[in-house]
């Protein structure tokens, strides 16, 4: 065989490879969709829906071309690095220079750690509740408890990419089956009178504007993506980037497909009125359904699909941290002169984020959702503005500019971050 046949048979071979859905690409669209379905879709059919239908349809069609194309943007910006295994810390550094990387970085990590401190404390107060209130046994001492879960949740990192895989796998596959039928289960419920009324044009937009953010982070799953990226880059070479927006093409319509489906059950099962007392009790919807409707079943559905949520979502997340954190190490080792070996930072890394979930998981503090309220407008501004700047300014992303979608993209990070300030402010 000559060269140019070796050329030609390596071409279709990367074209076939390219096209070809493996088991590996289906667990990435898993583990992406459990990174985004954390505890929070619990909360959000009350979030979104509570102005009513015709807001919420607006919302969905605008949700997932959101979803997908920033995603797709973070994703291209991981893979623009002209050093082939570069993560998000060390592409920003490559691009926008030494000092703008190190704050982007430490902004970064700020903005995701806080959520797997709220992880650490849900998973224990899950598990607690369940025990204590379906199962009807004595609470644990909440420090072996908590001890128990977090470990549980970091071995399963510690023990390798192609396992987190596979765990997550597991649990996302029953969490799509419990939305679905929860679902279907609630039609009998529903009252279509809410389609009738018609907000004024006013009060649509205020609530369009404020309820955006809320879609955002409940479709969020860029934690992940940088890993997600440079596996796609060690799997595929030159094709990493078709084949990783093949994968978020289809991770978005699944999370449009079953989040909203179960976004719209719950709407309009319930008026807005409910969905607002719901808000006022501060708990979730599968809680309020279940003391409305005096159901055993979703008594006992509620604490699993929240524990299948956290877990699965928990994983990605550790994955930006964890890239945060090492790049923050590694950074100020280089200017201090110091060389720390890969695995040490490593180390230290995994042994910071054990020792301070557990610590924030046994004092079980209240103070965490406005933390991760703060990081909001960060992870808006990576996701949505800061690959639409490096398409502007870094010579390997020109080759996305002149496109709508950009300018899509670069105006609903807009909005939505004019929104969280606004509400932190308010």
């Amino acid at each position: 065989m000559n060269n140019e046949e070796v050329v030609q048979s390596s071409a279709v071979e990367n074209n076939v490879k390219k096209s070809t859905w493996t088991k590996n690409d289906v667990s990435w669209v898993l583990s992406l969709f459990g990174t985004a379905v954390g505890a929070g879709v619990l909360f959000l059919p009350i979030n979104a829906g509570m102005a009513g239908f015709w807001p919420l349809v607006i919302m969905t069609i605008l949700v997932g071309p959101m979803t997908y194309l920033a995603h797709r943007g973070l994703c291209r910006f991981v893979l623009s690095s002209g050093k082939p295994g570069s993560d998000i810390t060390q592409v920003v550094a490559e691009h926008f220079g030494e000092g703008a990387g190190k704050l982007i970085t430490i902004l970064y990590f700020f903005a995701i750690y806080p959520i797997l401190l709220i992880y650490g404390v849900g998973i224990t107060n899950t598990v607690d509740s369940f025990l204590v209130n379906q199962l009807e046994v004595a609470s644990p001492a909440r420090w072996i408890l908590s001890l128990v879960l977090i470990m549980g949740m970091m071995s399963v990192m510690l023990l390798g990419e192609k396992f987190m895989l596979k765990v997550t796998q597991l649990l996302v596959y029953p969490l799509i089956a419990i939305l679905a039928v929860l679902s279907f289960w609630l039609i009998p419920e529903w009252n279509l009178s809410s389609l009738s009324d018609m907000p004024s044009l006013s009060s649509f937009s205020t609530t369009l504007w404020l309820t955006i953010p809320v879609l955002v982070f409940a479709f969020n799953h860029s934690p992940a993506i940088s890993s997600f990226a440079l596996a796609q880059h060690r799997e595929y070479g030159k094709q990493a980037v078709q084949k990783s927006e093949r994968i978020l093409f289809a991770n978005a319509g699944l999370l449009l497909g079953f989040v909203m489906l179960f976004v719209f059950s719950c709407v309009l099962s319930l008026s807005p009125a409910e969905l607002a007392e719901a808000k006022a009790q501060n708990i979730s919807i599968l809680s309020y359904l279940a003391n409305k409707q005096d159901s055993l079943i979703i008594s006992y559905i509620g604490p699993v699909v929240a524990f299948l949520a956290i877990v699965s979502s928990f994983f990605g997340h550790y994955l930006g941290a964890r890239e945060g954190l090492n790049g923050i190490i590694s950074q100020q080792a280089k200017s201090a002169g110091i060389t720390i070996p890969e695995k040490t930072v490593n180390l230290i890394t995994i042994v910071f984020i054990i020792v301070t979930l557990w610590i924030v998981a046994i004092i079980n503090p209240s103070i965490l959702g406005m933390i991760e309220s703060l990081g909001g407008p960060i992870i808006a501004a990576i996701l949505f503005i800061m690959p639409m700047i490096a398409v502007r300014k870094v010579p390997a992303m020109q080759k996305y500019r002149g496109v709508w979608t950009n300018a899509f993209v670069l105006i609903m990070g807009c909005i939505a971050i004019s929104a969280i300030l606004y509400q932190l402010v308010a």
